[in-house]
């Protein structure tokens, strides 16, 4: 059975399945959990993993779920979906809108929402699975399906490595991912080489000495002090990364104090790099450390700072010949016009790319629009789409289920066939 003919057969399945896709959809963007909660989303994709005859395993990494499809002689293929919400206050207006709220990791009660596109990612996955198990006659191999935990947070990639990934589980010819993006939806982006930032979370605690806000001569202010930090560190982009370089520095959060006449003891900065090259990002967290010990020895602090680093993101990599490979693949199935090569890396970070690193194989990672497509074009012409169409992470955020849904579906299919068909 030829390539194009194994995908269409695949695919023929996919219309009487959109009902059942769509619903599930909407049940799990009504239920998000937030990183390391996600019993209910592991249980839901273990429960269709299942019944499409998939050997599964569960709480790996914690809530991971793996289902591995074994179909005969042939290369394994990866597929890898993303299962946690975010601590955001839904504001769609969607009749299936998230009410939940959740106990963070701090203790703290929150409210919860899909405001990444991570319940499109593991209906994706489901509706890939479940047509690539009712066809099995089109190809031969193996389907890991890996439904990941913690992407949010940084943790879920290696908290399934750690738990044994790479030795309970066949290794895969090639890793494959994909993301739900602001883009007209319908239309599908991707970049050879490096395809999403590396990122750093720091947290940075300033040591003062409290006094009554009266007395300013008897303390050492922690809020001045972390006020200077933050416009010196504005510095760093501008001053010490190249032109033809790229880096984003942001302080994402300024915590000091409880009251107007106390100067406090402390104060947290909450700190986001972003880097696409190693050199790079070595250079700009040494200018932070300097900084930051530079500003509290200025000040006087009565002890050096603490520098914590909260989260890692890994640059996102994609191998050339494998992203060629789905490229093509992805061409066939929707033509030329509907699959665009990006010009430059995606400031946005993962860590999908830590499983294809760590096992040593190659990985591709491509983005899925999921703009109402005459909404996008509209605000497109005005030169407002910063401004109109909401960012991953918004509270807005929505994709459009169609035809969002479908061709998620049948992109993550073309490129596993064309990995599963190739000898």
């Amino acid at each position: 059975m030829s390539e194009v003919t194994a995908l269409a057969r695949v695919l023929e399945g996919l219309e009487t399945q959109l009902p059942g896709l769509r619903e599930t959809y909407r049940d799990i963007h009504s239920h998000p959990e937030l990183s390391m909660q996600e019993q209910r989303t592991a249980r839901v994709a273990a429960e269709h993993l299942q019944e499409a005859g998939f050997e599964v395993t569960t709480e790996v990494g914690r809530t991971g779920v793996v289902g591995l499809l074994d179909n005969g002689e042939g290369p394994t293929v990866m597929l890898r979906a993303d299962m946690d919400a975010l601590p955001v206050r839904e504001a769609t207006g969607l009749p299936y809108a998230s009410t939940v709220t959740a106990t963070d990791a701090d203790g703290d009660q929150v409210p919860v929402m899909h405001a990444c596109g991570h319940d499109m990612h593991v209906t994706w996955l489901i509706g890939v699975t479940s047509l690539l198990a009712r066809a099995r006659d089109a190809w031969q191999g193996n389907v890991l399906a890996v439904f990941q935990p913690a992407e949010e947070t940084a943790q879920g990639a290696q908290a399934m490595i750690d738990d044994g990934l790479f030795d309970r589980f066949p290794r895969p010819r090639v890793v494959l991912g994909q993301h739900v993006m602001p883009g007209p939806a319908g239309e599908i982006s991707y970049r050879a080489g490096t395809t999403q930032a590396a990122a750093d979370s720091l947290e940075i605690r300033l040591f003062g000495r409290g006094a009554h806000g009266s007395m300013p001569e008897s303390s050492v202010d922690p809020v001045v002090m972390a006020a200077a930090t933050v416009m010196r560190l504005q510095t760093i982009v501008s001053r010490e990364v190249a032109a033809t370089q790229s880096a984003v520095v942001t302080i994402g959060a300024l915590q000091a104090g409880t009251k107007d006449n106390v100067i406090p003891d402390d104060a947290l900065l909450k700190v986001n790099v972003r880097s696409f090259a190693e050199d790079v990002r070595a250079r700009v967290l040494d200018a932070i450390r300097r900084i930051v010990m530079a500003e509290a020895e200025a000040s006087g602090a009565p002890k050096p700072p603490e520098i914590t680093t909260t989260e890692h993101y890994p640059l996102t990599t994609n191998d050339p010949a494998a992203t060629a490979r789905v490229a093509a693949a992805l061409r066939t199935q929707f033509g030329d016009a509907h699959v665009h090569e990006l010009a430059t890396p995606v400031s946005a970070s993962e860590d999908f790319g830590s499983f294809g690193t760590e096992w040593a194989v190659p990985s591709v990672f491509w983005y899925v629009g999921g703009t109402d497509p005459e909404q996008y074009r509209r605000a497109e012409q005005a030169g407002r789409v910063a401004d109109d169409i909401p960012t991953n992470h918004n509270p807005k955020f929505a994709p459009v289920i169609d035809p969002t849904l479908a061709t998620g579906v049948q992109a993550m299919t073309a490129a596993a066939l064309d990995a599963l068909t190739r000898r």
